[in-house]
C-alpha cells in the first residue's frame, strides 16, 4: 500500500461539491455530546476546504445503530456543535436516507463556502457496512452528490464501508479526485511512516490484556522494530512460556506456543523482548474496578501462586523507562495493567512519564493508551496520538487499509 496520497494541499475544491467523511462518532448522553474531541479535530479540513471555496458535504456514522435509523442516533447534534464551531450555518438534512431527495435539494442550493451535514450513514445499514452485497448503491448515490471526495476519517479507515471506500470508485468513473484530509495524513505521516521507515533505534511497547488480539500487531513489529516491550495482561502467557509460576494471572493457555516461538524469532532476527520482571498482584479483583484495593509486590520468579499480577513493578517500570530513553521512535498500544484503578496505573503512568521525557518521535496507538495519557494530562506531551484505536492496530499489522489505498497516489 503506497503511503504517498494526494491531500486537500493538491487540489483546486473552487466551487465544487466535496464530500468529505469524518468521523463524527462522538459520544452522547441525553441527546448531548460528551466529548467533541473528534468534532475539533475535523475543522481544520473544513475550514481549509470552505476557505478554498468548495461546497462542503459532511458525512459521517454515529453509533452501531441497531435497531434501524432513530433520533437517539441522530446526528442533530453533531450539528449544532459544528455551527458554533464554524460560526456559519450548517444545514443539516435529517432525512433518514441519508442521500434522498431533501440531500439532493440542499446540494443543489449550495454557494461556495457552504456546509451541509448529511444523517448518519449507518441509517442506510447493510448497505453503508457491506456496500459490495448490497449492490454498491449507497455508495453511488453519495458519489451522485459530488465531484470530489475526502477522507478524514482514520478511526473508520479499516473499514470497506460506502461512505468510506466504497464512494470512490464512483467519483474515479466520473474523473473526480479522491484526497485525504489533515486528520487522514497526520496519521499516515506518523504511524505509517513508524512502521515503514523509523527513524531508529525503534522500541515498540504493547500492552493490554490479550495475546490474541495482537497476534499479527507482535509479529509484524518484531520484524520492524529494534525492542518489543510487552506488559499488560499479555505479559503473563509470554513468561509462562518462559517456565515462570504466574499464580493466577491473566493466561491464555492456547497461545504459549505462539509466545515461545516469538521469543525464538527475537533472538533469530538479533531483536529484544523486554518483559517485566516484577509485577503488583492482588488476592481479589476490585469491584467496582476502581475500589481501593490491597496490593503486594513481587518478583516475576516468586509469584505466589494464588495472586494476579495487576501492574508492571518499580523495577520494570525503570526497565521499560531506560530503554524509552534511549529510543528515537517509539510507539505504544496497550496499557501495563488495569489502569482504571488508580492503585493498578503506576505502570501505566510511568510509561507515559516515559514517553513525555523522551526526544523521540512518540505516537499512541488509540484506545486504551489514549484514554490513560489524555486521562493523565500528558497527551501534549506526544508527537501523535492516534483518533483510531482499530485502525491504528491494523496500521501496526501492517495490513492495507481501504480508506488509505482508495485515496489517489500522488
Amino acid at each position: 500500500m503506497s503511503l504517498n496520497k494526494k491531500s486537500i494541499d493538491d487540489i483546486n475544491v473552487k466551487g465544487k461539491r466535496v464530500l468529505v467523511r469524518c468521523d463524527f462518532n462522538v459520544p452522547l448522553k441525553d441527546g448531548k455530546i460528551t466529548d467533541e474531541n473528534r468534532i475539533n479535530g475535523a475543522l481544520p479540513t473544513i475550514q481549509k476546504l470552505i476557505k478554498d471555496g468548495g461546497k462542503v458535504i459532511l458525512c459521517s456514522h454515529l453509533g452501531k445503530v441497531k435497531n434501524g435509523p432513530n433520533e437517539g442516533e441522530s446526528l442533530a447534534p453533531v450539528a449544532a456543535a459544528l455551527e458554533a464551531k464554524l460560526g456559519q450555518k450548517v444545514t443539516f438534512v435529517a432525512d433518514y436516507n441519508v442521500t434522498g431527495e431533501a440531500a439532493t435539494k440542499a446540494v443543489s442550493e449550495m454557494k461556495e463556502g457552504d456546509v451541509v451535514l448529511l444523517q448518519n450513514t449507518r441509517f442506510r445499514g447493510k448497505e453503508e457496512t457491506k456496500p459490495q452485497e448490497a449492490g454498491d448503491a449507497f455508495a453511488k448515490e453519495l458519489a451522485d452528490l459530488a465531484d470530489v471526495y475526502v477522507c478524514d476519517a482514520f478511526g473508520s479507515a479499516h473499514r470497506a464501508h460506502a461512505s468510506v471506500a466504497g464512494v470512490t470508485k464512483f467519483i474515479t468513473a466520473k474523473g473526480g479526485e479522491n484526497v485525504v484530509g489533515y486528520l487522514m495524513q497526520k496519521e499516515i505521516d506518523f504511524l505509517g511512516k513508524a512502521v515503514e521507515n523509523p527513524v531508529r533505534p525503534f522500541v515498540a511497547i504493547l500492552g493490554g490484556a490479550k495475546v490474541a488480539d495482537k497476534l499479527n500487531v507482535i509479529d509484524n513489529l518484531l520484524e520492524k522494530a529494534d525492542t518489543l516491550i510487552i506488559g499488560g495482561g499479555m505479559a503473563y502467557t509470554f513468561l509462562k512460556a518462559q517456565g515462570y509460576e504466574i499464580g493466577i494471572s491473566m493466561l491464555d493457555e492456547t497461545k504459549i506456543d505462539y509466545c515461545k516461538e516469538m521469543l525464538a524469532k527475537a533472538e533469530k532476527l538479533g531483536k529484544k523482548i523486554l518483559l517485566p520482571v516484577d509485577a503488583v498482584t492482588i488476592k481479589d479483583f476490585p469491584n467496582p474496578i476502581d475500589a481501593p484495593v490491597e496490593t503486594e509486590t513481587y518478583d516475576y520468579d516468586k509469584m505466589p501462586a494464588d495472586r494476579e499480577g495487576c501492574d508492571i513493578g518499580p523495577k520494570t517500570r525503570e526497565l521499560f523507562a531506560d530503554a524509552v530513553a534511549s529510543a528515537k521512535t517509539v510507539v505504544w498500544n496497550g496499557p501495563m495493567g488495569v489502569f482504571e484503578n488508580p492503585t493498578l496505573a503506576a505502570g501505566t503512568l510511568a510509561v507515559a512519564e516515559a514517553l513525555a521525557k523522551s526526544d523521540a518521535i512518540t505516537i499512541i496507538g488509540g484506545g486504551d493508551s489514549a484514554a490513560a495519557v489524555n486521562q493523565m494530562g500528558l497527551g501534549d506531551k506526544m508527537s501523535h496520538i492516534s483518533t483510531g484505536g482499530g485502525a491504528s492496530l491494523e496500521f501496526l499489522e501492517g495490513k492495507e487499509l481501504p480508506g488509505v489505498a482508495c485515496a489517489d497516489d500522488k
